[in-house]
């Protein structure tokens, strides 16, 4: 790896995922010069890049980049960490800067967005890339081992159920507009897609069998394994066993009846992301398109009958609707 400090830019800076990236920008020995949000509680940044500058403004942050390279200063990387909606808008203005783009997850909303930023990749040298860090889990990266060296006809039979609790502010703010999101699929859907999609293959067939919301279940098919999934913002969607520990949270992956266990690991993993770009490595536009495509599709699909394959979950999902 490159030892020479490359210099960042980071879009978004104010949101939850903001302090991962200052980390790992900080972990690797990387300067930040300038960032970005229109919300100005970014204290967290003195405790990193404390010199860094600041700006609420887009077009402010626009004319500081300007500036710099006028200065003889080169923006290497453009950490992106905004609203789901603004990505693609964003790495756009990376490139323009004649800078790579390092983008949340989801790189975009619409399938058809890769391709266009492929073009753009390709017409100004830079490259895209997205965090998909639960591929570099030591606990995912095992699992993926041991199905690559199954049997090539074998078919895992998968039930992921995630459910993590939101308050009220959630509807209000920009994750509850479909819009801006990409619902539930895609704001808290997407690591798992992504994860499942790189272990067991291509897609093969998706089924919803809700999709409201607050929550959406139904059945994905993919070449090695057939998955039952339900996800929810819904706290009494919790079970009862969550409830009673007081947790707000409840994440499980079973396969083949074997429970998978990976809550923890979680920690660093944007760092090593981040070393994985700068040593030339990471993960670009293509390793990202079939998760953007499940969770498009999921968005615009019209839920079918609940019968067949479906989630367990969907049984009480059901009654609690019934009750309302």
């Amino acid at each position: 790896m490159n030892t020479t400090p490359k210099n960042f830019g980071l879009i978004g800076v104010a949101g939850f995922i903001a302090v991962r990236h200052l980390k790992a920008i900080k972990d690797t020995g990387n300067n930040l010069l300038a960032s970005l949000d229109r919300f100005d509680s970014v204290g967290i940044i003195d405790s990193y890049f404390p010199e860094s500058d600041f700006f609420v403004e887009f077009e402010r942050f626009d004319r500081h980049f300007e500036k710099l390279k006028r200065g003889g200063i080169k923006i290497d990387y453009v950490s992106i960490c905004s609203p789901n909606y603004l990505h693609d808008a964003h790495i756009r203005f990376a490139l323009r800067h004649r800078a790579d783009a390092i983008c949340e997850k989801p790189i975009v909303l619409n399938p058809w967005n890769i391709d266009a930023l492929r073009e753009i990749e390709n017409e100004t040298g830079h490259k895209i890339y997205t965090v998909l860090q639960t591929r570099l889990h030591p606990r995912i990266i095992e699992l993926k081992r041991k199905i690559q060296n199954s049997p090539a006809d074998k078919i895992y039979d998968i039930d992921l159920t995630y459910v993590t609790s939101r308050g009220n502010w959630y509807s209000i703010s920009w994750k509850g507009d479909i819009q801006k999101s990409g619902g539930v699929a895609t704001n808290i859907g997407i690591h798992f897609f992504d994860m499942l999609g790189w272990i067991f293959g291509k897609t093969k067939n998706i089924i919803v069998h809700l999709s409201e919301p607050d929550k959406a279940a139904g059945f994905l098919e993919l070449e090695k394994a057939r998955i039952r999934w339900f996800l929810s913002l819904d706290y009494k969607d919790l079970p009862l066993s969550v409830h009673e520990q007081g947790k707000r949270t409840f994440r499980s992956i079973v396969i083949d009846g074997e429970e998978i266990e990976f809550s923890d690991g979680f920690t660093d993993l944007h760092t090593l992301t981040y070393k994985e770009i700068l040593s030339g490595n990471g993960f670009g536009l293509q390793e990202s398109r079939q998760s953007v495509e499940t969770a498009y599709t999921i968005r615009n699909a019209k839920p079918s009958a609940v019968k067949g394959d479906y989630h367990p979950f969907l049984k009480s999902a059901s009654s609690a609707r019934k009750a309302r």
